[in-house]
């Protein structure tokens, strides 16, 4: 068991609806929390603010029962899901990085980081990962130690992210970039910073805002021979989100993961709150041309993880105050996008710098090695593929979610 946590204050907190305009071979919407995905949100609360213009938001949302404050815990949720079950229902029990590193980038700070990530791995027997022995860094947007200030809805996204990569690739190393804001820049700077740092094979990007041009942002997301994940976002089918949409980056939607009977052990549906769509400015990804998207340009997602708050959200251990954390149940995009960072992280395949191969491209060269998702809708599209799940790709899961390492 790990040691006791504080009891704390409550919190509140804000999140991330993200808008987008679609233009050729897509459709235009703004997201609205009071729009037809309300229903995959209930219970659930985000944690992050709406983002400003030139901004993201994290992409976490924290189960609240029946719609009231999270009762803070000693324990960890028995709903949350658990390390194990999360590596039996991806068949990656007795994988191994062999010590491969996981950059995690988020905005702000998040003094009680280290020491919560060692209760979260105490209470379920992981082996420890601290800044003493090198497995744990946590460093600024620009690869220094000066600290950004607190942050409660990044730090508690921060949370969700370290959990979700010790609960997938437990021998992974993890390397945190806090960035100055939540402004695209300084996040991007915070890729660019992870990306130098040796041995990092795989960087999360748990965050999303509007649609945006790769002209723009794009440097900061290219990187190939490094996987780079980013979560499609949490307000279903509404519009595209930067940097899921990049043609450098594996757009990571979500799905519902829910204990079963059957030979796999799991069921795996969409999660009718994950994002999904096609960019309006971004090239669409080769690898993909003989998928059907539907999309004249970039189609988002790629693959996808589990992601309902409620059904496959993670056990976390999170903070409520720059002091004090307790134990919650997080889901979220913001947990797909770790989970596929890790199993990159595990399968050691990763694109190459030599060939400017991107990471994207490799679940497509191997459709028949993941789980295929293919029931489940995330609203209504004038284009089947875009919101409702079918064999084979679909928008709101991509090719489907990880069986073992061989799709990666």
């Amino acid at each position: 068991m790990g040691r006791p946590i504080k009891k704390l204050l409550s919190f509140a907190g804000t999140g991330l609806l993200l808008a987008a305009a679609l233009a050729a071979g897509s459709a235009s919407a703004m997201a609205d929390p009071g729009g037809p995905n309300v229903h995959a949100l209930e219970n659930s609360t985000r944690v992050c603010s709406l983002p400003a213009a030139g901004e993201a938001a994290c992409t976490a949302r924290q189960v609240t029962p029946n719609g009231k404050a999270a009762p803070r815990l000693s324990a960890p949720p028995s709903s949350g899901l658990t390390p194990a079950q999360l590596r039996d229902a991806y068949k990656l029990t007795g994988t191994s990085s062999g010590g491969r590193t996981v950059a995690i980038v988020d905005a702000y700070g998040y003094p009680n980081l280290a020491s919560d990530l060692a209760t979260y791995r105490a209470q379920f027997g992981l082996p420890a990962c601290t800044v003493a022995s090198g497995c744990l860094r946590i460093l600024n947007q620009n690869g220094g130690t000066t600290l950004p200030s607190f942050n409660l809805g990044w730090a508690q996204e921060q949370a969700l992210d370290v959990d979700a990569v010790s609960a997938a690739c437990p021998d992974c190393k993890i390397v945190v970039i806090q960035a100055n804001s939540a402004s695209f820049t300084d996040l991007g700077t915070g890729v660019q910073a992870a990306a130098r740092i040796p041995g990092v094979v795989a960087i999360s990007n748990s965050y999303g805002g509007s649609d945006a041009s790769d002209a723009a942002y794009g440097k900061y997301y290219s990187f190939p021979g490094i996987a780079v994940t980013a979560s499609a976002g949490d307000s279903g089918y509404k519009g595209a989100s930067y940097p899921a949409t990049s043609s450098y980056v594996t757009a990571v939607g979500g799905t519902s993961l829910v204990k079963a009977t059957n030979a796999r052990g799991w069921t795996e549906s969409v999660w009718s709150g994950t994002g999904s769509g096609c960019s309006a400015y971004n090239a669409a990804l080769p690898a993909a041309s003989s998928y059907g998207t539907g999309c004249s340009k970039r189609a988002m997602n790629d693959v996808a993880a589990a992601s309902d708050p409620n059904n496959g959200g993670l056990a976390v251990v999170y903070p409520t105050s720059s002091s004090s954390s307790t134990w919650g149940q997080f889901g979220g995009t913001s947990e797909a996008s770790p989970i596929i960072a890790s199993v990159y992280a595990l399968s050691g395949n990763t694109g190459s710098a030599a060939t400017r191969t991107y990471a994207n491209s490799i679940p497509y060269a191997h459709p028949g090695a993941l789980f295929d998702v293919a029931s489940g809708t995330n609203g209504t599209c004038p284009t089947t593929q875009w919101c409702t799940a079918r064999t084979g790709w679909d928008g709101p899961t991509g090719l489907g979610t990880p069986n073992g390492v061989s799709g990666f």
